[in-house]
């Protein structure tokens, strides 16, 4: 991409002079109640999966997981809680954005349904294809841990919560980390390479948790998005891509894994 479209036309207001403070101030308290918090945890997670003195590979990281399996009732009561409370800051930087009068501008919205979900599904397979490869070259050398991300007990409810948190996952990371990291990181006067850089780098850490792979997958996939939310100029594709990679990746595996052994 050329270097005139890494610094593409403001999609952002001008704050005025005494307010100019506010978007850092906003950045770090967002990111302080959702993915920054993560992306904590995230590196004393990968700290101590390196210290057991047992190779990555040999260790399974699982996520969605059921909390009380034998009551379907109660598990299925936290993993609606699970999905609702996360999004939270999403919807708290989208009304941050609606006061700045950037809500519009980050192109979350239903105006282009057709654009969004075409360029969605092309974005997820640029991503997907080449992420898997990257995941089982990773573990292989023992950089990475082994991936359980559906592990929810059978129920008939387990494949909508699996939807619904592949939808959270994908509403939450790119509202937050494209569309509310890019609007105030460009009024704050970051250069376009440090927004894009920036969010990449906080993206990848956030996964440390799986292992080195999924550190570096999606430092690559956080560049990716972020130059593509400069040619769309909508977060709206990228949420399409994130949430097809999580459908695939969850649903995928709840249905593939009982009958494989190389996953």
């Amino acid at each position: 991409m050329a270097a005139a479209e890494l610094n593409p036309e403001p999609l952002t207001s001008d704050l005025p002079a005494d307010g100019r403070t506010l978007p850092g101030i906003e950045l770090l308290l967002v990111l302080g109640v959702s993915l920054g918090q993560s992306a904590v945890y995230s590196i004393l997670s990968i700290l101590e999966k390196a210290t057991r003195g047992t190779p990555l590979n040999q260790q399974t990281t699982s996520i969605n997981s059921s909390v009380v399996p034998d009551r379907p009732w109660l598990d299925l009561s936290y993993q609606v809680a699970g999905v609702v409370f996360p999004l939270v800051p999403a919807l708290l930087a989208l009304y941050l954005l609606q006061r700045s009068a950037d809500r519009t501008r980050i192109g979350f919205d239903l105006r282009r349904p057709g654009f969004d979900l075409s360029r969605g599904f092309g974005l997820a397979a640029v991503i997907g294809i080449p992420g898997l490869a990257l995941y089982f070259v990773a573990r292989a050398f023992g950089l990475n841990t082994n991936v359980a991300p559906a592990n929810l007990a059978a129920n008939w409810w387990t494949v909508p919560v699996l939807i619904a948190l592949a939808a959270m996952n994908a509403i939450l990371e790119e509202v937050v980390m494209i569309g509310f990291w890019f609007v105030r990181a460009t009024q704050l006067k970051w250069a376009p390479w440090v927004v894009l850089l920036s969010s990449a780098v906080v993206r990848g850490s956030y996964h440390l948790y799986q292992g080195y792979g999924g550190f570096v997958g999606n430092i690559v996939m956080g560049i990716v998005f972020g130059l593509a939310y400069w040619r769309f100029k909508r977060v709206g594709p990228l949420v399409v891509a994130h949430f097809l990679l999580d459908f695939f990746a969850f649903v995928g595996y709840s249905l593939i894994a009982p009958y494989v052994s190389w996953l």
